[in-house]
């Protein structure tokens, strides 16, 4: 199992923060590699809710993700699990309040750990690894930039 991990101190409240990630109809406005999200489960949002993004490739093209809620404790932490060709994935985001200044800051960790499950899945892993690892990072890294200029809005609006 391969596991990757970033953080960012956000300068919002875990609530609003919250708010964004599970706001599935509205993901694609705020994350930049998300051209379409398909709500595939009615109801409210937690444990069995899934949907799907349209996500952009390197190579310029899109390409479906589905995801599956495994657990949802608001405002601090949700579990994702995705099924890739190969690969299982499980992407962890914890939320912490902090002191940081006199607004609210919380500190945001995304963990995406990728499980193989198929032959070919392992061999990707071993060859790829390393280059696979920084793909993810970066990719991680950019929703949570996407995720502090999506919220920016709200904290100019709490101090107006």
């Amino acid at each position: 199992m391969s596991t990757v991990t970033v953080s960012a101190f956000i300068e919002a409240r875990d609530v609003d923060l919250w708010r964004l990630l599970t706001d599935l109809p509205a993901r694609a406005d705020w994350l930049t590699a998300v051209d379409a999200v398909d709500v595939l489960t009615a109801g409210p949002f937690g444990p069995g809710t899934a949907w799907c993004e349209r996500r952009a490739r390197p190579d310029g093209g899109t390409e479906p993700e589905e995801f599956v809620v495994v657990e949802a404790a608001a405002p601090t932490r949700l579990v994702l699990s995705s099924r890739g060709a190969g690969v299982d994935y499980r992407i962890t985001w914890r939320l912490r309040t902090v002191e940081r200044r006199r607004r609210g800051c919380t500190e945001v960790v995304v963990e995406q750990q990728a499980e193989p499950t198929a032959p070919y899945g392992r061999m990707l892993a071993l060859i790829l690894g390393g280059l696979a690892a920084r793909a993810v990072e970066g990719a991680l890294r950019r929703d949570l930039a996407d995720l502090a200029v999506a919220v920016a809005p709200a904290r100019s609006a709490e101090a107006a």
